[in-house]
């Protein structure tokens, strides 16, 4: 009887360790996935053998790099011939109409690895699905000892869309060009393929425009606040304004090659007419309210928004419409980014422009009757128009968010929409460009669970809201809509740590969305690949959320008018244990069936979830105080 126990736990374990390795979980889903019964085991020696081509021998180092890091083996890095090993990685640009632009054919036998793609692109992208096969000890950065295994397997692959992009907000919290490569790398790993760097705003002035010095000697920099963003006390004039920075023209060159050797080009915003506060501290002759002291915001309020999409200004922040010497400004402003990114589109942002100081300007009123203009955002599109104008004779596109729109779209524009899909929806079937970033779908700026238990911000997406983005609408002829980013606004991010937490794993979930067929999402399966992928983050030391786990409240009033409070969780097959006594609840406490009403004198309600016997989300402590205010019970 022992012989026979100690056979079936040797197969038990050997089962499980098959089954480890063959369990494939991938982000981006691909388009097509043949399995097959087996594992192609790492050799002592690596090889990865490449067709001749630049390109190809710069993707084969970084491999080559990563591969060495974390197995420890040595590799040898050849080119492709006839006699190439048969147990080695080979990567081939091939011509073969059979696999479309980005896309790649990746086969892993008993003979080896053969990746093809039609381009360098479509190999570095296949080389992503093969990162994610090898054991999650392949994100480390040293050695670690484990079984270097690949399950056999085919995959067809290729994007859904040209355009999938983060946009970055470098902005309203400074990171270095260090870490916008740190930033690059981890997006690349799903397949994502544009930045949009946010460059200039409220809160600073980021990159070096040469004629124009006192945009980064004045509008970089501002005074040093820590605490919760918008709550800040205003700076006084003569504050030290040290916190901040810029990047050269050198530096963003370089960060504009590296991203290019990693299949990601970088495209650059410059946010007008509103949001130009820093641009107007360094140039105050820019705004069309001349009896003001200006200064780069330090995070305290100086928009005052009452809710309902309005807003309005107790600082003027815009440039002025009306003003020739803005048009020279930006001429020159525009003459120098278009020289910088090689890029087809630049970004002039467009959005929240407060007009009511226009209203008050004489200046702005003869223009109106000049130009025959019928309202305020007649103005702006005259303003849009005009910038359009610009970007246009460097030999540019413009794109803007959807307020671009507003008071008539300027002919040959691009529509970037994110006060939901309505706007970008419009835009495409009037046979503009379109890419769709929704704030509803794709701002993991947001709270991912109950504010009661996360950061500060100011609205809410769900990972599982996350993973319904569609960036093409029904009704809409796709040859509009370029594709779907989601946005990274930095205003309550101070580190880099908090910056991957806001990230993950909600961009995975938009990763997805752009670049896997539609008919192919499966929330459920998308769910144990995140799981899978909290693993590699663990080893890679990449910070992100758990907050999938945590429970929703709902709290309402019952029949009696008295406190009533349910849960729900995103994920299925999670138990939520919960207390009033004032201790932490653990599995070993009561689990929540039905609708809970307040035990007398009860302060707080406590709740954590588990799966089985183990705990997967946080524990979090609600005040009943809060779940009355929700409820609108005095």
């Amino acid at each position: 009887m022992k012989i026979l126990a100690l056979f079936c736990f040797q197969l038990i374990s050997c089962l499980a360790a098959f089954s480890q390795h063959n369990n494939i979980s991938l982000i981006p889903q691909p388009v097509s996935i043949t399995k097959g019964n087996g594992n192609f085991v790492l050799p002592g020696i690596i090889t990865i053998a490449v067709t001749k081509d630049r390109d190809l021998i710069k993707i084969q180092s970084m491999l080559s790099n990563q591969l060495a890091a974390a197995t420890g083996k040595k590799v040898q890095l050849v080119m492709i011939q006839k006699n190439t090993r048969a147990n080695s990685i080979a990567l081939a640009i091939v011509a073969d109409k059979n696999i479309p632009k980005e896309g790649y054919r990746l086969q892993v036998s008993a003979s080896g690895i053969s990746l093809k793609a039609t381009s360098a692109a479509g190999i570095f992208y296949g080389l992503q699905t093969l990162l994610q096969l090898l054991p999650k000890e392949i994100e480390s950065k040293t050695a670690i000892a484990t079984s270097w295994k690949i399950p056999f397997v085919t995959i067809e692959d290729q994007p859904r869309f040209g355009w999938r992009g983060v946009m970055l907000d470098v902005v309203r919290h400074w990171f270095t060009k260090e870490q916008v490569k740190d930033f690059i790398d981890d997006m690349v790993r799903f397949k994502f393929n544009m930045l949009h760097l946010h460059l200039s705003d409220d809160q600073g002035w980021r990159i070096e425009i040469k004629s124009l010095p006192k945009l980064t000697e004045v509008g970089a920099w501002r005074a040093p606040r820590t605490g919760r963003w918008g709550d800040f006390t205003k700076p006084t004039p003569d504050e030290p304004k040290t916190y901040g920075g810029f990047y050269t023209q050198e530096d963003m060159k370089e960060l504009i090659q590296y991203a290019k050797d990693r299949y990601v080009t970088i495209m650059p915003e410059i946010d007008i007419p509103g949001h130009s506060l820093a641009a107007v501290a360094a140039y105050p002759e820019l705004t069309c309210t001349t009896d003001s002291t200006y200064q780069v915001n330090a995070g305290e309020r100086f928009m005052i928004w009452p809710g309902n999409g309005t807003f309005y200004g107790i600082l003027d922040n815009t440039l002025c419409p009306a003003n020739e010497k803005v048009y020279t400004f930006l001429d020159k402003v525009f003459t120098e980014i278009a020289a910088i990114f090689p890029y087809e589109y630049i970004h002039m942002g467009g959005d929240e422009c407060y007009k009511g100081y226009w209203e008050k300007s004489d200046a702005v009123k003869q223009l109106m009757q000049k130009e025959g203009l019928k309202d305020m955002h007649e103005v702006q599109s005259y303003f849009v128009k005009r910038v359009q104008q610009i970007i246009n004779s460097k030999g540019k596109k413009m794109m803007g968010w959807d307020e671009i729109m507003e008071g008539g779209l300027a002919s040959g524009a691009s529509v970037m929409s994110w006060q939901g899909m309505k706007g970008g929806t419009a835009a495409a079937k009037a046979r503009h460009p379109v890419v769709m970033s929704p704030n509803d779908f794709a701002y993991v700026d947001l709270y991912q669970g109950d504010p009661i238990a996360e950061p500060p911000t100011y609205s809410k997406v769900l990972l599982k809201k996350s993973y319904e983005f569609n960036p093409l609408p029904p009704g809409v002829d796709s040859n509009y809509i370029l594709g779907g980013q989601c946005n990274l606004w930095s205003e309550r991010l101070t580190t880099v740590r908090h910056m991957q937490y806001m990230l993950w794993p909600r961009a995975l979930a938009i990763a997805e969305s752009v670049w896997s067929p539609a008919s192919k999402k499966n929330w459920p399966d998308f769910i144990k690949r995140v799981e899978l992928q909290f693993d590699r983050f663990d080893i890679s030391e990449t910070n992100y959320s758990r907050s999938m786990y945590d429970p929703a409240f709902i709290a309402k009033k019952d029949g009696a008018g008295e406190l009533q409070i349910e849960m729900t969780t995103q994920i299925e097959g999670l138990s939520i244990h919960y207390s009033f006594d004032e201790f932490p609840p653990d599995n070993f406490y009561p689990s929540y069936l039905k609708p809970l009403s307040v035990p007398k004198d009860a302060a707080n309600l406590k709740v954590v979830t588990y799966r089985g016997k183990y705990q997967v989300g946080k524990p979090i402590n609600m005040p009943i105080a809060e779940l009355k205010k929700r409820a609108k019970i005095n």
